[in-house]
């Protein structure tokens, strides 16, 4: 037997795990063939960004070849299904909780996790849960509100896009933390040091300073609007910016996405917001009905498939966190995207200090265009530099940085994986509506 020298083999694993992740396509992610097509085929993007659904909570009843989830590859401690459309009990997504989610610590060593001498082992989500809730509710109930997942019939559309279109294996929120540190992030490559829903987000405070895509789209003429369910949420007012240059009016009611969409007249960049947080809403956030958050994408989804502009068209689906719903797969490390730190004091009393240097679990993602493959699973990416990491919503700029021809506005921006390369030959086969979801029990 023959030896492979060293440099050969890493070249060998390299172009395997590109064919893995893009079997039909000939360009390399980053390069500039890569761009050149992405520009040629794509020139509206949509970002729908839901709340608070791990992948394993969400997708963990999808059977898709690649997708590592528990009836692919369980159980990782998810026992069964379940059987009702959300819970009443929210769990714990601090900083801290996510810690003891992942680490069994509130306040574990930075130094440890970042040596690889703390190993994430994704067995403290009952525990939290239990902490939380034990005095009011059954404590078994409680392990099945955070560790069971969703069938395919319990989300009929989920399940549809799974099998129509591309579904990130290894996507992670930016931050281990809450929902808007994680949006912030999405849309500006940093949580600018904040680790909670604190005042800064506040749409009458509108506190980040730093950089927003909005920002940037306006000021190199592209054009964008920030479609809203309810004032509760418009993650556009998060920025300064969006004030001081008079941009308010770009933030409109989702009925104007349809009627956009109908005349083919959407912008280059939508971002929609859904409603947000609790009963009634359509988020997906508990204790929001799953139900009612399907119908809501297929709301979307009908209304893009149907626009002239769907064939110029990539809508990303995300969600911007894990919500404290068990995943089996540990966070990585990642590029810190400032030199800012964000202090909790942990329910232990303890003071734990992070430097955003990881990101956050597994959420669910996926790119619905007809220049994707149908019921592709992708796997980890590759930065500009040719390292293969995991995905993250700093990915989304990247990407966008390509599109539109800005550079990134973070090193975590710079350092994340990019899906440039996963636009392919044009599709006819796109399903023209989602099926109808339908409220199942409706909580635990």
């Amino acid at each position: 037997m023959h030896k492979i020298p060293s440099g050969l083999l890493a070249l060998l694993v390299f172009a395997v795990a590109v064919t893995a992740a893009s079997p039909e396509s000939s360009h390399n992610s980053s390069s500039a063939s890569s761009i050149k097509n992405l520009k040629s085929k794509i020139k509206n993007v949509v970002i729908l960004e839901m709340e608070n659904r791990a992948l394993d909570n969400l997708l963990g009843g999808q059977n898709m070849k690649g997708l590592e989830n528990p009836i692919n590859n369980g159980p990782f401690c998810n026992p069964t299904a379940k059987d009702y459309d959300s819970i009443l009990d929210d769990p714990g997504h601090s900083m801290t909780g996510n810690n003891i989610e992942f680490y069994g610590k509130f306040t574990p060593s930075n130094e440890a996790i970042t040596r690889g001498d703390l190993i994430p082992t994704q067995q403290g989500f009952v525990h939290e849960q239990l902490r939380q809730y034990g005095n009011d509710v059954n404590r078994t109930e409680l392990a099945t509100q955070v560790l069971n997942y969703y069938t395919n019939p319990e989300v009929p559309v989920i399940t549809t896009l799974v099998h129509n279109y591309l579904t990130f294996n290894h996507w992670h929120s930016d931050v281990p933390g809450p929902t808007n540190p994680n949006r912030a992030c999405v849309l500006s490559g940093t949580s600018a040091g904040h680790g909670t829903d604190d005042d800064a987000f506040d749409s009458s405070v509108h506190g980040l300073k730093q950089r927003s895509i909005f920002q940037q789209l306006s000021e190199t003429n592209h054009t964008w609007k920030n479609y809203y369910t309810n004032t509760d949420m418009i993650d556009a007012y998060f920025f300064d910016w969006t004030f001081t240059s008079n941009n308010t009016h770009l933030a409109q009611p989702l009925k104007n996405f349809h009627s956009d969409a109908a005349a083919g007249t959407l912008p280059e960049f939508s971002f929609i917001d859904p409603s947000c947080c609790g009963q009634g809403t359509n988020s997906m956030h508990p204790t929001g009905l799953i139900s009612d958050g399907e119908a809501f994408i297929k709301e979307v989804y009908d209304s893009l498939r149907a626009s002239p502009q769907w064939n110029d068209t990539l809508l990303i689906l995300t969600f911007d966190e894990t919500g404290g719903f068990h995943d089996h797969v540990p966070p990585p490390l990642a590029t810190r995207p400032d030199n800012l730190t964000y202090s909790e004091i942990a329910p232990s009393g303890e003071e734990y200090i992070f430097s955003f240097d990881r990101l956050g679990g597994r959420v669910p993602t996926l790119l619905i265009s007809p220049w994707v493959s149908k019921g592709q699973v992708e796997q980890k990416g590759f930065s500009s530099n040719g390292e293969m990491v995991s995905y993250s919503a700093s990915s989304i700029l990247r990407i966008l940085g390509y599109l539109w021809d800005f550079e990134p506005f973070t090193p975590r921006v710079r350092a994340s994986a990019s899906f440039d390369h996963l636009f392919l030959s044009r599709r006819r086969d796109t399903p023209a509506q989602m099926p109808n979801p339908k409220a199942f029990t409706e909580r635990s």
